[in-house]
């Protein structure tokens, strides 16, 4: 790899993600979820910062934040480059952050040359990929590509509170939704800048690899149900503990998804009544389900609930599995990935390394709208949604190196 252009950028990349972790960070780790106080001073340090690049910026009825540089005729299509803004619980600094402030000095660089550009060049900080506070994903790029449902203004957090009374809190208008939706005819494609967030590239000792596609995944909550009782009352002959049962069907998720080559995870395991004495009588369950493709990923799904029915079924407990959230999975276009080449061979590495994203991303809503492509930025350890996310400043620099190179590359392309 040659040296990259500037670290500058990449310090100011990095400083910017200190800067919007400290709006919500705790000694845990950094949470910052959907129409949030948090959110809000997210996008309003966010729109500062585009503004400061003479950008017009908005914020539309689904919480995202965007900037727009016009290219050589106002009202151009316009290339998009974001990612996003909120993040799991006890999260870490860069993931999502780190491709929105990477496309702000993308914007940087380019400002002085936006009029040369045969597209308008616009960057979008998006509102909720990872679905922590409502529990369904991509609320955000799934407003702008048109996918709107409209029974997820009830889904409720928490404390209770649904997507639309947040939103109205938030200063949103829910019958507005619509206004969100983007034009195919008005974009020319999405590219995103992300984090890894597995092992790969550093096991290849590279700092940027190439996005092939993006796996799809599937969620669920489920539940096992069983029969509360005392403890030590109860003789095992009698028992329906649902716990016994939910701890089977976790072992079993990980053993077929294994035989499978695919991913499944149980992430949230809750028992009830949550008594040291009492035999749990219900356990609720997380479930997501991911794999290469979707029909692997969808046998993958009925393996595992025909095996949990099964097994449940053995200790006369009930199992009970209702999806959440569902997203295709997505192949990354082939032109904006040769762009994604060219850019990453301008930082010195004509063979970087090609990768299906386990991780689901924004870039699978927009797919739906324009063309996608997408870049990985090695992280250490592949560790990420932890508080110890970390990248170096120099693989940072080339990212945004290769961003740049990228944009040039589809401009040159369109001519």
């Amino acid at each position: 790899m040659s040296a990259p252009a500037s670290t500058a950028d990449a310090r100011r990349a990095l400083e910017r993600c200190d800067e919007l972790a400290g709006l919500s960070a705790s000694a845990e780790g950094v949470e910052r979820v959907h129409l949030s106080p948090e959110h809000a001073r997210a996008n309003a340090l966010a729109a500062r910062w585009m503004g400061e690049l003479g950008m017009r910026t908005w914020s539309d009825q689904a919480g995202n934040q965007w900037g727009r540089l016009e290219g050589r005729a106002p009202g151009l299509p316009a290339l998009v480059l974001g990612s996003h803004l909120d993040t799991v619980p006890d999260a870490g600094r860069y993931d999502g952050v780190l491709g929105v402030v990477s496309a702000l000095e993308v914007a940087r660089r380019l400002a002085p040359r936006a009029g040369q550009l045969p597209f308008a060049l616009e960057v979008v900080a998006f509102s909720d990929e990872e679905g922590t506070r409502f529990s369904t994903a991509l609320l955000g790029s799934c407003a702008v590509a048109g996918a709107w449902r409209e029974e997820w203004w009830e889904r409720t957090d928490r404390e209770g509170v649904s997507v639309r009374e947040a939103a109205e809190r938030f200063g949103l208008d829910p019958s507005r939704i619509g206004e969100v939706a983007r034009r195919p005819e008005d974009l020319v494609g999405y590219l995103e800048l992300h984090i890894e967030q597995g092992p790969l590239l550093e096991a290849a000792d590279r700092p940027l690899g190439v996005v092939t596609s993006i796996a799809g995944a599937r969620r669920f909550t489920g539940r096992v149900v069983g029969e509360a009782r005392h403890a030590g009352g109860t003789p095992y002959p009698r028992r329906r503990d649902a716990l016994v049962g939910a701890a089977e069907v976790v072992l079993a998720v990980e053993r077929l998804a294994v035989e499978a080559d695919g991913i499944a995870t149980v992430g949230r395991l809750q028992a009830h009544p949550g008594g040291v004495n009492v035999v749990p009588g219900l356990v609720e369950l997380s479930l997501d389900v991911r794999a290469e493709h979707d029909e692997a990923r969808d046998a993958l799904v009925e393996r595992v609930r025909e095996h949990a029915q099964r097994s449940c079924a053995r200790r006369r407990l009930a199992f009970e599995l209702t999806e959440t959230h569902t997203a295709a999975g997505v192949r990354c276009d082939e032109e904006l990935q040769a762009s994604v080449l060219a850019g990453i061979a301008a930082t010195g590495d004509d063979a970087p390394p090609r990768i299906w994203s386990r991780a689901g991303h924004d870039a699978m809503a927009m797919a739906a709208i324009t063309p996608v492509a997408m870049l990985f930025v090695r992280c250490a350890d592949g560790i990420s949604h932890a508080p110890q996310e970390s990248v170096t400043l120099e693989d940072v620099a080339h990212g945004i190196d290769a961003f740049e190179a990228a944009v040039l590359d589809v401009a040159r392309r369109r001519g």
